[in-house]
């Protein structure tokens, strides 16, 4: 039994001061390179997900609905899709980063893939290769890439936990929603102490 640990989209943009700011973002990010200083042993793998727009078609908009488009965020090549400063720490453990959205909207980072050898690679099967059959899943927004993520690795039969101290949602909510949804999926929350 290995068990990953899955940093969701931790950029400037979903961070305050960003294009599509989540409040508490820059406090995620910190806590999330202080939880791998202290326990990135425990994981066999470490891995971050990250946007990377180049044209996500309706998915950006000028007049956004916040459900289906929303304002411009993470472009590719851009500052606001770089990870937050706060995550340095994490960052120096992580094996892999995982893109996702480039000419379409994309949310879970099981829709994002990583060159390894040349080659585009998905996280699942990067995943499988490696043996991991637990997640632990960590980052922004808890309401929507966090959750996306989450319910796809526990499709994939991973056993999957959410470490709540260590994401942050959009509004209130549509966060608790969200971990409605997933507990109902299986997937282990584990609330702040």
């Amino acid at each position: 039994m290995a068990r990953a640990l899955i940093i969701v989209d931790v950029q400037l943009d979903f961070c305050e001061g960003g294009s599509l700011a989540v409040e508490g973002g820059s406090a995620v990010a910190a806590g999330v390179s202080d939880h791998v200083v202290r326990h990135g042993q425990e994981y066999a793998a470490i891995v971050a997900t990250a946007d990377w727009h180049i044209d996500p078609g309706d998915h950006w908009s000028d007049e956004p609905d916040f459900v289906d488009s929303w304002p411009v965020h993470c472009e590719a090549e851009t500052a606001g899709a770089e990870f937050r400063p706060e995550l340095a720490g994490a960052l120096d453990h992580v094996q892999a980063v995982f893109r996702k959205g480039q000419y379409a909207a994309a949310y879970s980072g099981f829709e994002g893939s990583t060159e390894v050898h040349g080659e585009q690679i998905g996280l699942a099967e990067w995943l499988r290769e490696r043996d991991i059959t637990e997640v632990d899943v960590v980052g922004i927004a808890t309401d929507h890439c966090v959750r996306a993520t989450a319910l796809d690795a526990a499709a994939l039969d991973l056993e999957t936990t959410v470490l709540l101290e260590l994401t942050a949602g959009v509004a209130p909510e549509s966060a608790q929603a969200a971990i409605e949804e997933m507990r109902a999926a299986g997937v282990t929350i584990v609330a702040p102490a």
